[in-house]
């Protein structure tokens, strides 16, 4: 099993190192279950009360903490606990499932395709007519390519994704379990004689940059014409759905159950809170935040966090609760 001393860590996440311990760290874990062999850390001062019944030998704190670790314990104090906890974790990392084989036998790779140099293709995929995959790709068991779709250097696709025709998809990018990339957009409507519904062809496709995470069972459908695109490094968690036609800034963030309609425009660095909802046409401007659970009816300003269904300004809406819950308690 790997382990790291205390300044073995110390020296990776280039802290303050506060106190000592003779344990080897064998891991990270949460403060309340961490052991006597595991590093843990306390983001914020509402957590420190709960130091002094954790087992862990180590933790990582904030500059501003005024804690003592104790007898055999020790603290790395840094600037941003999050970012050096990350460190940590990429320092445990566990190895990623091992190939046998570049490419398994029972894979389906047209003589067409190119196929970079170090790409790994599992068992069951399917990669299709005049598909293009960079250096270094990984497509993980069951899944499929389709034709003239492009995808960038060390790219990595889980299980269960389906990448659709004429897609481009950047390099360094994360596709979790189960995406879709470049389905029909859902475009619909009532037939001349009002008795059906005429489905609208979706002739377009979807382009996405490099370094974009996509979370497991997310959908990013293909534009009725010209492309849905998606941003150098954006990250979108599961079970978001992107309609056809939208257009994703740089770094933008989408949490779960969220979702786009059509043709929304999302400028640089936009957060989308976990469920919320926007309107087709819409335009969230560069640097806005929208809360959970709100729904977007109306172009938001840049810089501006909104928030409420239908959203509005997040100060106003939290004036609005403060007054109704005073309205109700007085009745």
């Amino acid at each position: 099993m790997i382990s790291y001393s205390i300044s073995e860590i110390n020296s990776i996440v280039k802290g303050e190192l506060i106190g000592s311990t003779t344990q080897k760290i064998e891991g990270p874990e949460e403060l309340q279950k961490a052991n006597h062999n595991q590093i843990t850390f306390i983001g914020s001062k509402k957590y420190e009360k709960l130091w002094a019944d954790s087992k862990a030998c180590a933790a990582l704190v904030s500059h501003g903490s005024n804690l003592e670790p104790g007898n055999n314990r020790a603290f790395i104090k840094v600037k941003n606990v999050d970012l050096a906890m990350a460190e940590i974790l990429e320092l445990f990392s566990p190895t990623p499932p091992a190939f046998d084989t570049d490419i398994h036998p029972t894979a389906v790779v047209h003589e067409t395709a190119k196929i970079g140099d170090g790409c790994k293709i599992g068992a069951n995929c399917y990669v299709g007519k005049d598909v293009e995959l960079g250096s270094e790709v990984v497509l993980y068991p069951n899944v499929c390519v389709f034709d003239e779709t492009i995808i960038g250097d060390k790219t990595i696709i889980w299980s269960g994704t389906i990448i659709r025709e004429r897609c481009i998809i950047g390099s360094h990018c994360i596709f979790h379990t189960n995406v879709s990339i470049g389905a029909d957009g859902f475009g619909y409507r009532p037939s001349a004689d009002g008795r059906q519904l005429v489905k609208i062809p979706q002739i377009g496709n979807v382009i996405i940059g490099h370094h974009v995470e996509i979370g497991a069972n997310s959908c990013v459908d293909r534009a009725k014409f010209s492309s849905t695109i998606i941003g150098d490094g954006c990250k979108i968690d599961n079970l978001v759905q992107i309609a056809h036609n939208s257009v994703m800034g740089r770094s933008c963030i989408m949490a779960g159950h969220s979702g786009l309609a059509g043709s929304v425009t999302l400028g640089d660095g936009v957060v989308i809170g976990g469920s919320a909802s926007i309107k087709d046409h819409t335009t969230i401007n560069s640097g806005a935040t929208v809360g959970a659970g709100s729904g977007v009816m109306n172009d938001i300003e840049a810089g501006k966090t909104v928030l409420g269904y239908p959203a509005q300004d997040a100060r106003d809406m939290l004036k609005q609760w403060v007054t109704i819950r005073k309205l109700v308690k007085n009745q």
